[in-house]
């Protein structure tokens, strides 16, 4: 693995704040009800969830496009070796053998902060999720991860994610759209700007995969409509 991909996967939090709001949309996913009620206490759940939020950060919603920045934002970007996820049976590098595969497609984010206010970051991340003809059942969990360095240095801290989705019956991809918000750099003075930090993103992989990634191999699934 690269000097990088060690130091991100042996990173540990050092002062920068992660709190997220997730939203993802996934094409060809149904979800059944449980009923009414089941459902009515969910609906309470959620509206007392939300409440505790804004009671808890308030003001720290970041509400980016309505921010501006002093400066320059950081350098957002997918680490080349985590950026596709592929497992195969038995560990055969073929179409045959796939099991699970993803792909970061990109991502695109903003920031704002002034005077000596942390760096808040948000972001859209792109993924593209494939299920292969060795696949166990409808459902995988993927899990990637957000990491903040100091210009490719010192990693300042590093959180892991679960991307949860379901692949409805014949379907070999689907491609969802998550939104994290939360990212706060604390700065130490206001001469310290965004271009001084990198937040990159990846999946989480094994040594195998990422050699995979380095090389140039690549699986990736088409879907119905992609097909036509």
């Amino acid at each position: 693995m690269s000097v990088i991909m060690r130091r991100i996967l042996a990173g540990t939090c050092l002062g920068v704040l992660f709190t997220t709001s997730l939203v993802t949309a996934a094409s060809a996913q149904s979800r059944g009800g449980r009923g009414g009620q089941d459902q009515q206490q969910s609906d309470q759940q959620t509206a007392e969830d939300r409440a505790k939020k804004d009671d808890e950060w308030g003001d720290r919603s970041l509400r980016m496009k309505a921010l501006k920045a002093e400066g320059p934002c950081p350098y957002v970007k997918v680490l080349y070796d985590a950026a596709r996820f592929h497992e195969f049976k038995d560990n055969k590098e073929t179409t045959s053998n796939a099991e699970w595969t993803g792909e970061i497609n990109g991502v695109h984010s903003e920031c704002a902060y002034k005077g000596t206010d942390p760096i808040q970051v948000g972001m859209d991340i792109s993924f593209s999720l494939g299920r292969g003809p060795m696949a166990d059942g409808q459902t995988k969990t993927y899990h990637y991860w957000i990491a903040v360095t100091e210009r490719d240095q010192t990693v300042l801290a590093k959180q892991e994610f679960e991307l949860p989705v379901t692949f409805a019956n014949g379907e070999q991809k689907i491609d969802v759209n998550t939104r994290l918000e939360g990212i706060y750099i604390p700065r130490a003075d206001i001469t310290v700007s965004g271009s001084n930090f990198e937040v990159l993103v990846g999946f989480d992989v094994t040594p195998q995969m990422a050699e995979f990634n380095r090389e140039g191999k690549h699986f990736r699934y088409v879907s119905t409509t992609e097909k036509k």
